[in-house]
């Protein structure tokens, strides 16, 4: 066989994103069913920065933490879904070669950012637990601030550095990908280049965001498991757990669902199963994060009421 035929990255264009569905009747169902959510994801998250910014009661490590993870969850839900909504509406496939490469490092910057936030919350619960006289020194705002600019930096340096490895692939005449969004995976397929080095990098990221921050929230609620199983007290014991209930449903419903999907055996729905499990970590997850941390979380209502009751905005005196 003969080798595919080479085209420059330069002379690529455009990409195909295939979404979800190739189906003309099922795309206005998609339409209205992800605008619904990218729009209750949006306001649900700006409604916890705002009643966090305005309420000082809120001002703590933990409240600051939350506040950054519903920007990064309302950022990273942004990077993918308003592109596949605008294409569904224009019934078009395409997205550029700049502007995939821009999506790509937008989904891996709040991605690998969405890890390490969890993993910075669970060392705050650990701390609030296991170390309470020493709390005020470990989360001060200075600490927490410059905590909050390492996993900027983190995350930032290997996903711009990735997305600058993929523009010296030179990518074949084949430019469709299987999803909804530019997946790094995907686009190497694509490619008629050496791309080791590039698939070394999605190993390293792998390994950087995900692996490193879960196994930071095991060894945290290990600790903290600890911690409360020592406390004599039922109450003591429901008290000190019920701080931690939101932060750990969370974690257990985002890595739940990348290991439910992408640890099952292989099968011919491998692509299909890839696209299940972006719409869950991608969408569903940053849609209910602002549900579950203020249902059952009294001082969150409670700040969401003064929001609403008394009138007044973030941007109020």
């Amino acid at each position: 066989m003969g080798k595919p035929s080479l085209v420059n990255q330069t002379a690529v264009s455009d990409f195909l994103l295939l979404g979800l569905s190739e189906r003309i009747e099922e795309q206005p169902l998609l339409f209205g069913l992800f605008l619904g959510m990218y729009l209750v994801t949006m306001v649900g998250n700006l409604l916890i920065i705002l009643a966090i910014s305005a309420d000082p009661h809120l001002h703590t490590p933990m409240y600051f933490f939350l506040a950054n993870l519903s920007l990064t969850d309302a950022c990273f839900t942004s990077a993918s879904i308003p592109k596949m909504l605008a294409n569904i509406h224009m019934q078009s496939q395409t997205i550029s070669y700049s502007g995939c490469l821009a999506q790509l490092y937008f989904l891996l910057m709040f991605g690998g950012l969405d890890n390490c936030l969890l993993a910075v919350m669970a060392y705050d619960r650990y701390v609030a637990i296991c170390q309470p006289l020493h709390y005020s020194a470990a989360m001060s705002p200075r600490l927490c601030a410059l905590m909050l600019g390492v996993c900027w930096v983190l995350t930032n340096c290997p996903a711009l550095m990735h997305t600058l490895l993929l523009t010296h692939v030179a990518f074949c005449a084949q430019t469709a990908i299987p999803h909804f969004y530019c997946d790094p995976s995907a686009l190497l397929k694509l490619a008629c280049s050496d791309t080791r080095l590039n698939e070394l990098m999605i190993i390293f990221l792998g390994l950087m965001f995900l692996m490193v921050p879960l196994l930071l929230i095991v060894f945290s609620y290990a600790r903290i498991s600890w911690a409360v199983f020592g406390i004599s007290s039922p109450g003591g014991r429901w008290k000190a757990f019920s701080t931690c209930a939101s932060h750990l449903t969370v974690v257990l419903l985002f890595y739940g669902s990348l290991m439910g999907v992408y640890l099952l055996p292989p099968s011919t729905h491998s692509t299909e199963r890839g696209s299940r499990a972006a719409v869950l970590y991608m969408v569903i997850i940053p849609m209910l994060n602002p549900f579950i941390y203020s249902l059952r979380n009294r001082d969150m209502k409670e700040a969401l009421g003064k929001l609403f009751g008394s009138g007044k905005t973030f941007f109020s005196p």
